[in-house]
């Protein structure tokens, strides 16, 4: 028995899921199968209920898991501290973002942390949300980076930085007269909008109700680019974080607006598992974002 099949055990029981522990361990889910039958002609025990239509481990399964959690911690642990001593910093990171984060906040980071450590292999995914905490939990990655963090107490969170929101619209609306506005001043206008359970549209709602301001949502986007896309052809005003508009600022293809009697600034976060063992190519990845 290989402490690796006791990994793939521990991620298929985690995921629910043959394809996403294939995924993660960069196997195939028919050797996933194979190593999952293996342990169960080791242990002489089924370790899956497969008659079930929901995921379900048996009893012995779960003694197996919560036995094999802490044989792949602490074998993860021993291999990060010997790395530490012989000053070796390699390994991949696995990262979900949500599309604004990964687009205009990450690349210099990535740019700047693989120069330093060029021998890491930095893997990106652009998610919602919702499925980035979902693949943190759930280990298909072992990064999450979010706006709005929501605590959980599987979760660890590690606070960034508050990125500043603004109103923006096409250059030729009546707002873009001004360098700020009140917030009175957007009632009534057309609104492009996140979707509904997206943490930015969220916290936009909540400001924009505690000033009794009502808006116009004319559309609604699950990321910022398309967002962005619809207030240049002048479908409405939007609101968004100040850095993902530099380019169309410079370009003048749209105009950004203050909100004088709101400050709106969106905070940002890197989440990961609790317990989870961080590689330390992992800790220097979180430390240069933190560096802001």
């Amino acid at each position: 028995m290989q402490i690796e099949s006791l990994k793939v055990f521990c991620d298929l029981t985690e995921t629910e899921s043959f394809t996403k522990a294939a995924q993660i361990n960069h196997i195939t889910q028919s050797a996933v199968s194979q190593q999952i039958s293996s342990l169960e002609r080791q242990f002489k025990s089924l370790l899956i209920e497969r008659s079930k239509k929901k995921f379900r481990l048996t009893r012995e399964g779960q003694v197996l898991y919560e036995a094999s959690k802490q044989i792949v911690q602490t074998y993860e642990s021993l291999h990060s501290r010997l790395q530490e001593l012989k000053d070796i910093i390699s390994g991949t990171i696995r990262v979900a973002t949500i599309y604004s984060i990964g687009l205009h906040d990450l690349p210099p980071y990535i740019k700047r942390y693989l120069k330093s450590y060029p021998t890491v292999n930095v893997h990106v995914e652009y998610r919602r949300a919702n499925q980035v905490y979902d693949d943190v939990l759930g280990n298909v990655v072992d990064l999450g980076l979010v706006a709005y963090p929501v605590r959980d107490p599987k979760l660890e969170l590690v606070p960034l930085r508050k990125e500043m929101m603004v109103v923006i619209c096409h250059p030729q609306h009546p707002l873009a007269k001004s360098k700020s506005v009140k917030a009175s001043a957007i009632a009534g206008q057309k609104f492009v909008a996140f979707e509904p359970d997206i943490p930015t549209r969220k916290a936009v709602d909540k400001i924009l109700r505690e000033r009794g301001v009502q808006v116009m949502p004319v559309m609604e986007f699950d990321n910022v680019e398309t967002v962005k896309r619809a207030v240049e052809i002048d479908a409405g005003i939007a609101i968004v974080p100040l850095g993902t508009v530099t380019q169309e600022l410079a370009k003048q293809t749209l105009a950004a607006v203050q909100l004088e009697d709101a400050d709106i600034h969106r905070p940002l976060a890197v989440i990961y598992k609790k317990n989870k063992v961080l590689s330390t190519a992992m800790k220097q990845f979180i430390a240069m974002l933190k560096e802001g």
